[in-house]
């Protein structure tokens, strides 16, 4: 895929994760103390040029770019796991296709070197992302840094979904979330509707490490839980479903955002990127925004 092909995927990805009323995220209307919709559209825009150039940079000088125009625009922390995972897909986008993305991100991992991490590293500490905390190995506040980028995830994937991503060839990405937003707009549901309940279905089934990490596993485990019940009342598809939703959304929403399931809207952004570059999203927007 062109480069600027890439570049738009990235961008409408961010913009419309953001722009679906998701469950305890910022969306239109619905801000945090620290971060508004504003700053997340703002920070879809920003990353454009990184991600374009994605299919010729190292991973890790994508990832490390994107966070720095970023912050010459927010001042708080709005897309750093987003970055983390479509930096990889970017690459993947750019170069050959053989088994598809999902195969061709394979490809992208298993290259990932200690240039990688040290980039990375430096992108993280920068973005300061919430409930970071301190890790006995391969910490990112470390002053050397020794191992591949896929190494040092590896280590951090029982406590970070993203990281996990990594280890399974972005497999939540692919299996769990563009396998059902392929499957709700085959369905006719409306774009955003969609995007909706993909992130429904991916917080049921995989608790959110940034609440896990705020607040604990066995917290993030219950939201997980309470995710599954408002699928279960049909979720964005139905009015018992959406009356739910809001009852959701009120329950997980409070002024310190420690229940904001952001690991899950970062997932959620992957699986939009698959969607226009594995599919044809990118060749039909036209008709899927019409379905906005």
């Amino acid at each position: 895929m062109e480069p600027d092909r890439i570049a738009q995927a990235a961008q409408l990805a961010c913009l419309l994760e953001v722009s679906a009323d998701k469950p305890g995220n910022v969306t239109w209307g619905k801000a945090f103390w620290d971060a508004r919709y504003v700053d997340f559209m703002t920070s879809a825009v920003a990353i454009g040029p990184a991600l374009r150039d994605a299919p010729r940079r190292p991973v890790g000088e994508t990832i490390l770019h994107a966070v720095q125009d970023t912050k010459r625009f927010v001042s708080t922390n709005t897309n750093l796991g987003m970055v983390l995972l479509l930096a990889p897909l970017a690459k993947a986008a750019g170069g050959p296709h053989e088994g598809g993305l999902k195969g061709s991100v394979s490809r992208v991992l298993s290259e990932l070197s200690v240039h990688d991490a040290r980039h990375a590293f430096e992108a993280i500490r920068l973005a300061a992302p919430g409930g970071l905390g301190d890790s006995t190995i391969h910490d990112v506040h470390a002053p050397q840094v020794n191992v591949t980028l896929l190494e040092a995830m590896r280590a951090a994937q029982s406590r970070d979904a993203v990281a996990r991503e990594y280890v399974t060839d972005f497999g939540i990405t692919f299996d769990i979330g563009y396998a059902a937003l392929c499957r709700f707009l085959e369905e006719g549901h409306q774009f955003s509707d969609a995007v909706v309940q993909t992130a429904l279905t991916i917080l049921s089934r995989v608790p959110d490490t940034l609440i896990a990490r705020k607040e604990g596993l066995t917290t993030a485990r219950a939201v997980s839980g309470q995710a599954a019940q408002v699928l279960e009342a049909g979720g964005a598809f139905s009015p018992d479903g959406r009356e739910a939703l809001e009852a959701f959304d009120r329950a997980i929403r409070d002024d310190e955002h420690r229940l904001n399931p952001g690991t899950t809207a970062d997932l959620t952004t992957a699986a939009i990127f698959a969607l226009l570059v594995e599919g044809d999203g990118l060749e039909r927007f036209r008709d899927l925004l019409a379905r906005w």
